[in-house]
């Protein structure tokens, strides 16, 4: 695979992470709550609802950790002849200081 590719998974990945952390409530609350009211008879269950989405946020969370070690290797180096970083420093122009021509022992006058 090549970087640009790992780039792109590692962005959905992030995306999706974010949506279902969004989701869901610190205090048990969030997209259950909202199906069954805080009853266990709705449908699918409260605690099945809570179970995916802490299931999913981990997995999430373990397919990005193993996508960024991934996308690490298949950063191009300096060996790839196809990949190469613009210097960004062509056609900058220099400067040195000039001297300063003033004697330095002369004292202001007030």
């Amino acid at each position: 695979m090549s970087y640009t590719a790992f780039l792109i998974l590692i962005l959905i990945v992030a995306i999706a992470l974010i949506l279902i952390v969004m989701v869901q409530n610190p205090k048990g609350g969030g997209l259950s709550s909202s199906f069954g009211g805080g009853g266990a008879q709705s449908l699918g269950g409260v605690q099945n609802t809570n179970n995916f989405l802490d299931r999913t946020t981990w997995t999430l969370a373990i397919a990005m950790f193993a996508l960024i070690l991934l996308a690490n290797f298949a950063i191009p180096r300096e060996g790839d002849s196809n990949f190469k970083l613009d210097n960004t420093l062509d056609g900058v122009e220099t400067t040195t200081p000039i001297e300063n021509t003033t004697p330095s022992n002369t004292k202001d006058s007030i």
